[in-house]
């Protein structure tokens, strides 16, 4: 194994114990992926309904998205992971990392009929007018029409909120999509809270949203910095995920 594939399979195999760390996971579903090659199609993924704290850089699946045969391998990956992650990494490069959950406050926010994420503070703000949204919700993603259309959902954006469903984020790097999870949750829960007191919601105006956003984006540096810790962090509960 080259290093540098090592080197993902113990970033990826992190932001899986941190999803657990942070409540995110649910039960033996949802899925991470990662591109290994430059082309973005041939991706490592998390095994068949083993549990985050059980994922390891050792045992994530090694799989190409062109290959039609993936179903037919013996250790076959979940059919709705293959549908969503196989179908967003044939098809759009910039989805490198790619982070499916069912997370408790970005879930009841993608649950509501409206859905927008309203910028009421700093984090809220983060995601003003950067969000994709998929309001058909057609039940499991079983097919290869539901992960075409979830591919036309995500389009060019990295947050795609999926109604009566969850969230799906994408980013160049693990560092980069684990940063916009872990703010995304955070952003949904002040949200959910707010929306809890039955007040009128304080807005933002659009040009404070949009520069705040902005502003979000100016430093490359913080969502390395802020994974690193995080996977110190992690290492001193259990070092098994690197294994």
């Amino acid at each position: 194994m080259a290093a540098d594939e090592r080197q993902l399979r113990i970033d990826l195999a992190a932001a899986f114990r941190l999803a657990s760390h942070f409540g995110w996971n649910e039960s033996i579903a949802n899925h991470f992926s990662l591109a290994v090659s430059d082309d973005g199609q041939t991706f490592l993924m998390n095994p068949k309904w083993t549990h985050f704290d059980h994922v390891t850089a050792s045992n994530l699946l090694l799989i190409d998205a062109n290959d039609p045969k993936t179903m037919d391998r013996p250790d076959a990956p979940d059919p709705t992971a293959w549908v969503i992650h196989g179908h967003l990494h044939r098809a759009l490069p910039h989805a490198r990392c790619i982070l499916h959950v069912h997370s408790a406050y970005a879930t009841a926010i993608a649950s509501l009929a409206d859905p927008e994420i309203k910028p009421i503070d700093q984090n809220t703000a983060r995601f003003f007018n950067r969000v994709a949204f998929d309001m058909s919700y057609g039940g499991l993603a079983d097919n290869d029409a539901e992960g075409e259309h979830l591919v036309r959902a995500l389009g060019n954006k990295s947050i795609l909120m999926m109604a009566n469903h969850g969230v799906l984020v994408a980013g160049s790097t693990v560092a980069e999509a684990f940063d916009a999870l872990y703010y995304l949750e955070r952003a949904c829960k002040n949200l959910v809270l707010a929306y809890s007191t039955g007040q009128k919601l304080n807005l933002l105006s659009d040009a404070v949203a949009e520069k705040t956003a902005q502003g979000w984006e100016c430093d490359p540096a913080w969502a390395p910095a802020h994974f690193a810790q995080m996977k110190l962090i992690i290492a001193r509960k259990d070092v098994g995920f690197a294994a």
